[in-house]
């Protein structure tokens, strides 16, 4: 398959799994247990979201393999250093929130660079939880 048509049939599959995720939220939301308490304002912390993309050049066991040379399995995430949700997203690969020390991000950065490039390439975000405000926002607006 061409580069382009390749991109089509990703852009396409991520769409198909967006769709059924806003269809299945609603119900997902009723059932699913509650999440760890947006982090206060002020505690020093931050929350960081992490998208481990695989390499699709290589299998599953050769990513492994790699990971376990560079030893991902003992310094990520560093001790300390909070998992609020770790994911898997299928045809792209992990998708890892911490709660981070602000102190601490340097030590997060070098994990990821020192154990985890080679099998994953990686994309960062700040993040808030903003399920608490959504919900406040979604009451006001059916008043």
């Amino acid at each position: 398959m061409r580069k382009p048509a390749r991109r089509i049939a990703r852009l396409t599959h991520a769409l198909m799994f967006a769709s059924t995720l806003i269809l299945a939220a609603p119900a997902f939301a009723q059932t699913a247990s509650a999440p760890p308490a947006a982090t206060p304002a002020g505690d020093g912390t931050f929350l960081l979201t992490i998208f481990l993309k695989h390499d699709e050049s290589k299998t599953l066991p050769q990513i492994n393999q790699q990971l376990k040379e560079q030893g991902y399995f003992r310094q990520f995430p560093p001790p300390g250093v909070e998992v609020v949700s770790w994911y898997v997203m299928m045809g792209i690969g992990q998708v890892v929130t911490l709660r981070v020390p602000a102190e601490r991000l340097r030590e997060v950065n070098r994990a990821i660079e020192s154990t985890v490039w080679g099998g994953y390439r990686t994309e960062f975000y700040p993040t808030y939880d903003y399920k608490a405000a959504a919900q406040k926002l979604r009451e006001e607006m059916n008043k």
